[in-house]
């Protein structure tokens, strides 16, 4: 068992290039699992956090509809934005400056073997630093990720997720908007969810730009919390 996450902050990054850097790690992981399993070895597994922020891009989930995309090729040129269908679950999202992106590739064997209860401790991050803002959330039945007002008429959300996992190691994450360009999720249907709006931190404390370093302060403490990890670099 290894609680140690090595914590590996990437500052702004494109979204391809983290992607493989992600699938790298991700495949480091398995490769030791699988031959600890064919050779009866027992090397430790490792556990990386990585933070990042993304140029404009919108991504789909495997299982995401395309037509939740409301721009054309040239429309997403326009906007100096990418988009990549990928291999997360979920459905679209955006991506961009002033949102704290978070990918943890762990090995769940080195914390707890339960996918529902890993994105319910993703959601409970989030919702904790929410909370030392002031700020109520919850979650949205049958909806990952983060609302505020979810069973309200004004429901919006303020983090979206979308896991891999493959013998219980994990890759992709989270996305929470702090000081994020909202007018970006005009052109989606905000993770295939019809009705609903989008918000951020700056929106609802209304303020001009939230400190993001604070945030993510807040944010690795209560994952490590959490998760009982430590992170080192």
């Amino acid at each position: 068992m290894n609680n140690k996450i090595q914590l590996l902050d990437l500052g702004l990054k494109d979204y391809k290039q983290t992607w493989d850097y992600q699938e790298e790690l991700f495949k480091s992981i398995l490769d030791v699992k699988i031959n600890n399993r064919r050779q009866g070895l027992n090397e430790t597994t490792k556990n990386y956090f990585i933070l990042v922020e993304h140029p404009h891009v919108y991504t789909l989930g495997k299982s995401g509809d395309y037509s939740n995309l409301l721009l054309s090729e040239s429309e997403l040129e326009q906007k100096g934005a990418t988009f990549y269908k990928i291999n997360r679950g979920g459905d679209i999202t955006y991506h961009g400056p002033g949102q704290i992106v978070g990918y943890p590739i762990l090995d769940l064997e080195n914390f707890f073997t339960d996918i529902h209860k890993y994105l319910r401790f993703l959601e409970e991050t989030i919702i904790l630093v929410l909370k030392d803002y002031g700020i109520e959330a919850g979650r949205s039945k049958g909806e990952t990720g983060v609302w505020l007002d979810a069973d309200g008429p004004f429901a919006r959300k303020i983090c979206a997720m979308g896991v891999r996992a493959s013998r219980w190691v994990t890759m992709h994450g989270f996305a929470f908007n702090v000081n994020a360009d909202l007018g970006y999720f005009d052109n989606i249907v905000p993770c295939g969810i019809k009705g609903k709006g989008v918000t951020s931190l700056q929106v609802e404390l209304g303020v001009d730009k939230v400190d993001m370093q604070e945030v993510t302060q807040r944010l690795l403490h209560h994952f490590k919390v959490l998760f009982e990890s430590e992170f080192v670099k």
